[in-house]
């Protein structure tokens, strides 16, 4: 009977999470079985074969539990396959894991997208699946009452009819590209796997990222969105706050700005790490920040604005609720006050940017600022910054609204408050 052994496999960089992989031996040959599991050494009892739970990271302790839990349902899978194989005489290694790979459910690509997607949330790639998911959403509806397709049926001429069906939708050029290239992920996880061979569906359909209109607004809109009596519409005042903290905030992602904490704010400096980059940025706490926190603030929630209103709830629903939500408000709030473009809360981030280059701030603190990554030679630039340089700019773009506010008040020209 074949044996099933769980490996572990350590990162090639230091401090990188390595991952988990199924061993098959029969008859003495040996096939692995790739999980995408991905955990840090000191996370996986090599004895045991099992995983470590951690004492001090309560969060991370979630992820460990569902991932032991996925381990075991795969290993269920597993000796169920090799007991219906033992039954049917003789097999080998490779049928093994041919026979896991499409047990328990459809063998098409549309079912095996759909455990990749269920695979890639266990590991915590929230925001990966909902993109998978979504493209998966998009090519089911292309399929209607076909369901599924074959893997031999996924072919040029197949993507190329699902191109036309998404401009003929109104979907514009970097959405198709969007959905063709994670369907084309998806894809090729299934070759490496060895579920098909590769007949480079994808070849002749847009799978490139065009430059898009850039979404700014100037100081004076910002003037004029700040300006706005709201008070008798509490929901599109909450609306505008965020929106107005989020570019106090050096253009803070809106997700981010969900999960910001009450903890993260010491001595005036807010400290928090990018939930796209994971990268920690650093910004000194001004008066006009405070204002918006202490009008909404609540005394029970760890967070520091009522976004995520039911801690430990579903909280990614949550945000992704309230942001729809929000972004609603927003576009009522820029007719308000004549915006050109659509307001969105990743319009403040472009405006950031865009006043901050006005006023003469050097790219590389504008890049600082954002948390962007960026190119080699600007991460050098980047690496001799004192964040007081950082800090000093972000004062510099707030106080340019405060003068246009004041001119339009005025009547005056505020280039020349300067």
């Amino acid at each position: 009977m074949a044996t099933i052994k769980i490996k572990f496999r350590p990162s090639s960089v230091s401090g990188k999470e390595g991952t988990l992989y199924y061993q098959v031996i029969h008859n003495r040959m040996a096939r692995s079985i790739s999980t995408g599991y991905q955990l840090f050494p000191h996370e996986w009892e090599k004895e045991a074969s099992a995983v470590r739970r951690r004492e001090d990271d309560t969060e991370r302790n979630r992820y460990l539990d569902i991932l032991a839990i996925h381990i075991r349902e795969d290993m269920r899978r597993l000796r169920a396959v090799i007991r219906k194989l033992e039954q049917s005489g003789a097999y080998t290694s490779e049928q093994v894991v041919a026979a896991y790979l499409t047990f328990g459910g459809g063998t098409g690509f549309i079912a095996y997208a759909r455990k990749e997607v269920a695979r890639t949330r266990c590991m915590g790639k929230e925001r990966t699946a909902e993109a998978y998911a979504s493209s998966l959403n998009s090519f089911g509806r292309f399929l209607g009452e076909r369901g599924d397709v074959d893997f031999e049926e996924m072919d040029t001429a197949l993507m190329a009819e699902y191109e036309a069906y998404l401009k003929q939708d109104g979907k514009c050029p970097n959405t198709v590209s969007f959905y063709m290239r994670n369907l084309r992920t998806l894809y090729n996880r299934a070759v490496e796997e060895g579920l098909t061979e590769n007949r480079h569906p994808f070849r002749r359909v847009n799978t490139r990222v065009e430059k898009t209109v850039k979404r700014a607004v100037t100081a004076e809109a910002f003037a004029r969105i700040r300006g706005l009596e709201l008070s008798l519409h509490p929901d599109l005042e909450f609306a505008r706050d965020l929106f107005l903290l989020c570019f106090y905030l050096r253009g803070i992602s809106f997700v981010d700005l969900a999960f910001l904490k009450k903890k993260d704010l010491q001595n005036g400096v807010l400290v928090y790490r990018r939930h796209k980059t994971g990268q920690q940025l650093c910004i000194k706490w001004e008066p006009t920040m405070q204002e918006i926190v202490r009008k909404y603030t609540d005394p029970e929630s760890p967070y520091m604005l009522p976004i995520i209103k039911e801690p430990g709830k579903d909280e990614r629903r949550q945000y992704l609720n309230a942001s729809h939500r929000m972004n609603r408000k927003l576009k009522e709030i820029g007719r308000m006050a004549g915006c050109p473009v659509k307001l969105t809360f990743y319009v403040s981030r472009h405006g950031w940017a865009s006043i901050a280059q006005s006023q003469r701030i050097p790219l590389p603190v504008i890049s600082e600022a954002l948390g962007h990554d960026s190119e080699n030679t600007t991460r050098i630039y980047l690496a001799l910054l004192d964040t007081s340089v950082v800090d000093r700019a972000n004062s510099k773009v707030i106080n340019s609204i405060a003068r246009q506010g004041k001119a339009a008040r005025h009547g005056t020209d505020p280039a020349r408050s300067t």
